[in-house]
């Protein structure tokens, strides 16, 4: 179940929220006039959810080479140095 508190908590609770973002290893919600503004979440998770989508973009890359959709690397850095001079990335 979603934690979600209003941003008062932040200045007064600090480690009741990191305590609660380390056990239960989940993100706490944190709300403005209502409205989401924030989550918070132990670095383990946060590292946790990089690695994942790093697994993620590898997985896409390999099944891109594997449907033959490659390009070669001088190419592609080409168009990288491109799009920075022109500032299109």
């Amino acid at each position: 179940m979603m934690n979600v508190q209003p941003s008062t908590i932040m200045g007064t609770n600090y480690n009741d929220i990191s305590a609660f973002c380390r056990e239960k290893r989940e993100p706490m919600f944190i709300t403005q006039d209502g409205k989401d503004t924030l989550a918070v979440m132990s670095m383990e998770v946060y590292e946790a959810l990089s690695r994942q989508e790093l697994y993620r973009l590898l997985d896409e890359g390999e099944a891109d080479i594997q449907a033959g959709r490659k390009q070669p690397w001088r190419e592609v850095m080409d168009e990288i140095r491109q799009g920075i001079l022109n500032e299109t990335l």
